[in-house]
């Protein structure tokens, strides 16, 4: 029961990270206006994403133009589109995967194990989704403060950490969370189950590995005749079937006569 519960909070960890590694993806703020400096011009702020840049005019109109090429863009901005693509295939993945070894489901009847090494695959992707979005976006986001702080750049040229990147943070860490709960208690119950077959090192018990088992050779016992014995009655008999080397008392009555 108590795996049930953890399985669902797992499930539901799982979701709510891959609901926030896909708003991470589709949000274009990635990149955002710093306002430092000489840059005190708040009327226009500007939002640099994995698809598109966003100009913001005064909070009322927000124009967006997606990127004419791919190539155009920084290293850490193409590595970030491909591996957030790819976490979200994981994670889709591993949530599906894990509704079919759910124990409270009924798509795999009367096998624990088997329950148990789908929970396990569910959870590795699930990790695996983990690190394909923290990766891009904690790049993203040392690039940001590399060239934030760096004399070169003027201050038009900074930019800071936009909400994409601490959603993409927050979504990762809910992957985490629910990978590490559908590994490890599945892996508890895996070694719990065998546990009480197992005999302590102070009992007299010792395991033998199993013995193949060899043809023997079939050997034919020799048949004994059957020997017929006296049958004892209350009733006393004046048949006799078997011979003897005496003449009996009727013989001797007969021949007197």
């Amino acid at each position: 029961m108590a795996n049930s519960a953890l399985e669902l909070v797992a499930l539901i960890l799982t979701l709510v990270g891959l609901i926030g590694a896909a708003a991470s993806t589709g949000m274009p703020m990635w990149r955002v206006t710093a306002f430092i400096g000489e840059n005190i011009i708040v009327f226009e702020t500007r939002f640099e994403g994995l698809w598109m840049n966003c100009y913001r005019q005064a909070d009322i109109r927000m124009q967006c133009k997606v990127y004419d090429s791919l190539l155009a863009l920084p290293p850490d901005l193409q590595a970030a589109r491909g591996l957030m693509c790819c976490s979200l295939a994981l994670g889709g993945i591993g949530l599906l995967i894990s509704m079919v070894g759910l124990q409270c489901t009924s798509c795999i009847q009367n096998n624990d194990r088997a329950k148990r090494l789908v929970l396990i695959i569910a959870g590795s992707l699930v990790l695996m989704a983990c690190i394909c979005v923290i990766i891009p976006v904690s790049w993203t986001g040392h690039v940001i403060i590399r060239d934030f702080y760096n004399p070169l750049l003027i201050d038009a040229q900074r930019r800071e950490l936009g909400e994409a990147l601490y959603i993409g943070w927050v979504a990762s860490a809910f992957f985490f969370a629910g990978g590490c709960i559908f590994i490890c208690c599945n892996l508890q119950s895996e070694e719990k189950g065998p546990a009480r077959y197992v005999y302590s090192r102070n009992s007299d018990y010792m395991a033998y590995p199993p013995q193949p088992l060899q043809p023997q050779q079939m050997v034919l016992l020799p048949q004994t005749q059957p020997q017929f014995q006296p049958m004892l009655s209350r009733h006393p008999s004046t048949v006799y079937s078997y011979s003897s080397r005496h003449p009996s008392v009727r013989g001797w009555q007969i021949s007197e006569h």
